[in-house]
């Protein structure tokens, strides 16, 4: 990760959590496969995102301001949302994920798609889903996209 990143990790994470967190997620990963441990954050996401409803947005700027002040309460970074063509793009930058350990960042982003996808389906995003788009990156930035599902 980048420097800054780093910084701002070491100084944000409280270190009472950091050995705890990594000793769960390496028991979870000893326990249950990468697959199912996606399924379960996305789960905790969405029990998260349901005890911390959202406001009605009108818009895509009403939507990413009413995220930020729930991400910031929470200490949990910030997010962009942009207006694609085929899908809305969710930029969620300095979400505390790393605290879990380097191995589970392949898992924990869950958290967050299970988050958006509660979310955006209360308000309204019927037919479409919530998906992964990308890793960590070293600037501390994971996307995501909120598209139609594919049909078959």
């Amino acid at each position: 990760m980048s420097a800054t990143f780093d910084y701002l990790f070491d100084h944000t994470i409280s270190r009472q959590w950091r050995g705890f967190l990594g000793a769960l997620a390496e028991e979870f990963e000893a326990q249950i496969g990468r697959a199912e441990l996606r399924q379960l954050m996305h789960r905790v996401g969405s029990r998260f995102a349901d005890a911390r409803p959202l406001p009605q947005c009108d818009s895509t700027a009403d939507l990413a301001h009413a995220l930020n002040v729930l991400w910031r309460d929470s200490e949990w970074g910030f997010v962009e949302l942009a207006d694609e063509r085929e899908y809305l793009s969710i930029v969620h930058y300095c979400a505390p994920l790393p605290a879990f350990g380097e191995s589970a960042l392949a898992w924990t982003p869950a958290f967050l798609e299970g988050a958006y996808q509660h979310w955006l389906s209360g308000l309204g995003a019927q037919g479409l889903a919530i998906s992964q788009a990308s890793e960590l990156s070293s600037d501390g930035a994971v996307e995501f996209r909120l598209a139609r599902t594919a049909t078959r």
